[in-house]
């Protein structure tokens, strides 16, 4: 044995040729597990076993800040603008760099440093032996040697030398890519065998489909198969709806700038014979005009602002940009338990088939248990098993005693021991939902029909019991569980929460359509769904969704709000089929048989309490299982993406305007209606202005349903609102021109001062479809911001900087001139044309 390595060097192919008496010498370990004293020097030996936390690096992030095209083009603009003399120029883009980034990046890390102290909120737990006991340990102290059980749902929680099995298989497709589950066995493995072809092992991140076991751990974190394959390859993400959308709007822009700055260029330099450098310098200055260069970073403020507001509300964001696909979430399934119940199920009740109390039927639930007792503590197994362990009544069962298991599984919907009693006698007990149990029996009496039925009726959770005479057998499989005899029900409650039926209306008020998914017996769905006063539904069940094609199934759900005794393939058929018909769908789910639907839906949504694999799948984590916070998310899920599109909106929307004032005016007056150097400073103080905007109000309507990327209503506003502000720019040049004699400077400096002061005052009246200020107030920080922005605008021309800026200090009647029309006409023009816009473009919406 002394040519066995130690537990910091044994290797799982030498562990799955073992013995167990072996694995525990090599490990320095004990059936019993290791003892908490143990376990901590040799975590601070090993260390955590995690592959990697969520950890913020300075480095990274500001990597990724310079990783924009746009900003390297602009360095390079600053660059040659220097060296040709352009130092004003050169100045103003490396300051619009420079904000760029140091703004993306400050934002970036805030918002990295918030995810990583909410991941550090969301934790998983494996059940272990330390100190000879039964007890949850969280992953991340687990270490070779200890000894862990494995139950249907868990995520194995490190690479595990297993010591034993029952019907034990594992879902290794996180490894393999295989979706079949993988039977295991506890026996040494013989001959060669590649890593992921060993039986007697169970690696990190598979899941147990089905069966249990007790395995020893041998490798854990970054050493564990899983963790060496983690580190050579990146995990990439699929798109989101929002992400999709800002793609397609980024998209259209580049269009757009590529057709306007590339005419502009050919027109200035080839047409007009005006000097290369100067029409390229101007062309660039418009798509930077044209650009809104600190979209990145006013979303990523928006969405960092909604995680750290969504996380005082108990709700744990595990991927950011997922805030704003919650908010665009219109049909929500959830499960019953916990969710629109109270989620503490309590033992009522054991009956026999005459419907009469039964301490026997009561014994035989306990016999027929995944949950363990230990003095006070109840550890394992599912919530009826654990209630069954809390009930007042239920004792050890002192004379029988239990030889063999088959664990319960999802598809079976049951489970089965073989249990000897003291005089050798062997039963088989089989514990389920009633249906799947009665399925397995010769003859079910009516009268345990009719006990069932009331009991459904009255909203309770029911589990059968059934037994037969096992003969001899020493074993017990699958297969076994037929010819059974009825025993009668352990009868179970869960009282509809107090607080659902507002949550509920709350949900619908926000648009959003709830239906229930779950494994439960239709007949207690429906009057959960009626004690909560929800009115009449229509309920599908799994077995006539089976008869059912897509395409027929997606015209069903438009008139069902109660899927019920749905199995986990059925739960994300469902899903695909609602999301199939155009619907953004989100899934609210935390059991082992909810994490398929959970990674099929738009935005997964689970909670601290659920198993690992479903916590894993989600995107989003409720630290309490309660809709009523769910529904504060969808209301700040809303609010980042209301904000955001009020920056896309305003920024795109006058940008456009001014960069086509600036060609046209260049193509009829002898000059460039404004420097390069200068359209650059506009953009910067423009965009200064708007850093506030995910602190701002958002109006009751923008919250009242989903919202998402339309880039046709995006081009629609910007074509409409783009050339007002055009217009009123002419009007201006025939005032500076005809009325003010305005030459070259003067005309440059009132043509940006009209043009900043339109911009940054069009923020009030274009941040809301209301009357502005009267029936929409915007945040104390955007009006601080933007009316300080203006003050800036106005006063460059009169301060020390206005010569090397190519600014003149503008006349008092023309100042004057300029803010009587800009706060009358102007505003008066884009009142007019929000009522057109919205009501002919959107259908209308409350002002």
């Amino acid at each position: 044995m002394n040519a066995i390595p130690g537990w910091r060097t044994l290797e799982l192919g030498l562990a799955a040729r073992l013995d167990a008496d072996a694995i525990f010498a090599a490990l320095g370990s004990r059936e019993l597990g290791l003892s908490s004293t143990e376990a901590t020097e040799r975590l601070r030996v090993s260390g955590p076993n995690a592959l990697r936390r969520h950890r913020t690096r300075a480095g990274a992030v500001l990597l990724r800040q310079l990783n924009n095209p746009l900003l390297l083009l602009l360095a390079a603009t600053a660059v040659t603008s220097r060296l040709l003399g352009e130092q004003t120029g050169a100045l103003i883009i490396l300051l619009i760099v420079g904000l760029s980034v140091g703004l993306g990046f400050i934002d970036e890390y805030r918002s990295e440093q918030a995810i990583e102290e909410l991941h550090a909120r969301v934790t998983h737990s494996a059940v272990a032996l330390r100190d000879g006991r039964t007890l949850a340990v969280d992953v991340a102290d687990l270490v070779p040697g200890d000894v862990v059980l494995l139950n249907v749902g868990d995520i194995v929680p490190a690479d595990v030398r297993l010591l034993s099995v029952n019907g034990l298989e594992c879902d290794e497709s996180v490894l393999t890519g295989e979706s079949l589950p993988v039977e295991k066995s506890s026996a040494p493995v013989g001959g060669v065998h590649g890593l992921l072809e060993l039986i007697s092992c169970a690696f990190m991140g598979a899941v147990v489909r089905t069966g249990g076991g007790r395995g020893i751990v041998v490798r854990t974190g970054s050493e564990t198969a899983f963790g060496r394959i983690a580190q050579r390859l990146g995990t990439r993400l699929p798109e989101t709806e929002f992400q999709q959308g800002l793609r397609k709007f980024s998209t259209m822009l580049v269009q757009v700038t590529i057709l306007l700055c590339g005419s502009i260029f050919i027109v200035n330099s080839l047409l007009l014979h005006r000097p290369l450098f100067e029409s390229l310098l101007f062309a660039l200055a418009i798509a930077v005009g044209l650009t809104p260069q600190l979209l990145p970073a006013i979303v990523t403020i928006s969405l960092a602002r909604g995680a750290r507001m969504m996380a005082r509300k108990s709700v744990v964001v595990k991927r950011l940009v997922s805030i704003e696909d919650l908010g665009n979430v219109e049909v929500l399934f959830t499960d019953k338990t916990g969710t629109l119940t109270e989620g503490r199920v309590t033992f009522s009740g054991a009956f026999d088939v005459d419907g009469h109390p039964s301490v026997e039927v009561l014994s035989l639930g306990l016999l027929c248990n995944a949950a363990y007792r230990e003095a006070d503590r109840v550890t394992g197994g599912n919530p009826l098993d654990r209630a069954l362990w809390a009930a007042p009544e239920a004792t050890p069962v002192a004379n029988r005693i239990k030889v063999a298991e088959v664990p319960f599984d999802y598809t079976r919907r049951r489970m089965s021991v073989l249990v000897q009693d003291q005089d050798g006698r062997r039963t088989i007990v089989t514990k389920g939902a009633p249906e799947a149990v009665f399925d397995c029996c010769h003859d079910v009496p009516a009268s345990l029909r009719d006990a069932l039925s009331v009991q459904f009726e009255a909203g309770a959770r029911v589990v059968a019991v059934a037994t037969r005479d096992a003969g001899s057998s020493a074993t017990i499989a699958a297969a076994d569980e037929r010819d059974l005899t009825p025993a009668g029900l352990l009868v179970f409650e869960d009282a509809p929460k107090s607080d659902a039926r507002e949550s509920l209306n709350r949900l619908r008020q926000l648009g959003i359509e709830v239906k229930l998914l779950t494994g439960d017996n239709e007949r207690v769905a429906l009057k959960v769904w009626s004690d909560l006063g929800l009115g009449e539904a229509r309920a599908l069940t799994g077995i006539e969704i089976e008869r059912l094609s897509d395409v027929m199934l997606q015209h069903e759900l438009a008139s069902v709000s109660i899927l019920a005794r749905m199995s986990p393939e059925q739960k994300s058929r469902i899903i695909r089929a609602q999301r199939a018909t155009g619907a953004d769908v989100g899934f609210l789910g935390d059991g082992v048989n909810d994490a398929i639907g959970l990674r099929d839906a738009d935005v997964g949504i689970s909670v601290d309490s659920a198993v690992d694999v479903a916590k894993d799948a989600a995107d989003i984590v409720l630290l309490d299982k309660d809709l009523g916070i769910l529904a504060d998310g969808v209301v700040e899920g809303r609010r980042v993406f209301a904000n955001t599109i009020k920056y896309v909106l305003m920024g795109t929307s006058s940008n456009f305007g001014n960069m086509v004032s600036m060609a046209g005016a260049s193509l009829i007056i002898p000059f460039l209606p404004m420097l390069p150097s200068q359209i650059l400073l506009n953009n910067l103080l423009y965009d200064a202005s708007e850093m506030t905007i995910p602190t701002d109000r958002v109006d009751q309507e923008m919250l009242r349903r989903p919202a998402h990327w339309d880039v046709g209503m995006i081009r629609r506003f910007m074509a409409i609102f783009g050339p007002i502000n055009s217009l009123f720019d002419f009007a201006i040049f025939g005032v500076m021109i005809w009325i003010f004699h305005a030459g070259v400077t003067l005309f440059r400096t009132g043509f940006f001062v009209e043009s900043f002061l339109t911009q940054t005052l069009l923020i009030f009246a274009l941040r809301t479809r209301r009357v502005p200020f009267f029936r929409s107030r915007p945040s104390a920080a955007l009006a601080l911001t933007t009316l300080g922005a203006t003050a800036v605008g106005a006063a460059l021309p009169f301060s020390p900087l206005a010569g090397s800026l190519g600014f003149a200090p503008l006349p008092a009647a023309l100042f004057a001139v300029l803010m009587a029309v800009i706060l009358t006409v102007y505003f008066a023009l884009v009142e007019v044309a929000k009522i057109i816009f919205y009501r002919h473009a959107l259908g209308g919406e409350d002002r």
